[in-house]
């Protein structure tokens, strides 16, 4: 079964700019799927086409059956930079989405207190961004995708902002919600480490305009401890084995980058 589905997918920009060409790609429902390449390869591009935020300049994309064309249902989108509105409380913001879609009374209330403590944030509901850090504020984006129960999950580098330490509990709590509700996920991240630690498959990408160089199911068990599966020999054999696909890429996207500059 496929619930997305890319068939000859190409895009390019009024700009010229061909970011995607020819992209074949199929995913399962409740798959962690997670797209990885060099930079201009196309990643977030194809997380906009699947959302319907951008159309294809050829090819089809498909959701449970259906042609995209227009904003796609039952769809969220993480994005790098939150999108929380600075004059909202936490209660509030969370809140929004639900009000967006004509949910009300004790079941709104019901929701949101519920996201709210599932990404651990009871006790912060009245207080604003600018008074959290910057793992809470993802966590308050995290509940705010979630609340409205979408089917498929498309987030674009999430946590690539964060330190070190707060990513890894960012991906951790990632990891427990997505294995509670399995929805299909596409995780965007330049992180191969990141990629294999949180994925049942790893999409390589080449430099752009973007294809489908290879995919790898990560056969790594769940439930899976962020901090001790990069210990697993398995975990450093399919990073070699995805390394040398993905080498080649970044080192081509780079000498472009050089013969431009």
């Amino acid at each position: 079964m496929t619930i997305i589905s890319l068939a000859g997918v190409t895009k390019t920009f009024d700009s010229g700019y061909t970011a995607l060409r020819d992209v074949n790609l199929d995913v399962a429902p409740e798959r962690f799927v997670a797209l990885v390449g060099p930079s201009g390869c196309g990643k977030s591009t194809t997380l906009s086409l699947i959302s319907g935020l951008d159309r294809p300049t050829s090819g089809t994309i498909s959701v449970r059956g259906s042609a995209v064309g227009g904003i796609t249902e039952g769809v969220g989108f993480l994005f790098q930079r939150d999108a929380l509105l600075p004059w909202k409380t936490v209660r509030d913001n969370v809140l929004l989405p639900l009000q967006l879609r004509g949910v009300g009374g004790e079941e709104a209330r019901s929701r949101v207190a519920e996201w709210i403590g599932r990404v651990g944030l009871r006790g912060f509901e009245q207080s604003f961004p600018y008074q959290l850090s910057g793992g809470m504020r993802k966590r308050v984006a995290l509940a705010q995708t979630l609340v409205y129960n979408p089917e498929i999950l498309l987030m674009d580098e999430p946590f690539a902002a964060l330190d070190v330490q707060t990513r890894n509990l960012m991906e951790a709590e990632l990891l427990t919600l997505w294995q509670g509700s399995r929805k299909t996920v596409i995780f965007v991240t330049h992180d191969l480490e990141e990629a294999i630690a949180l994925a049942d498959e790893v999409v390589v990408m080449t430099a752009g305009p973007g294809r489908v160089k290879a995919r790898y199911d990560v056969t790594l068990p769940r439930p899976r401890d962020i901090e001790q599966v990069r210990f697993d020999p398995r975990f450093t054999e399919l990073y070699s084995r995805m390394w040398n696909d993905l080498r080649d890429e970044v080192l081509e996207s780079y000498a472009r980058a050089n013969a431009a500059g």
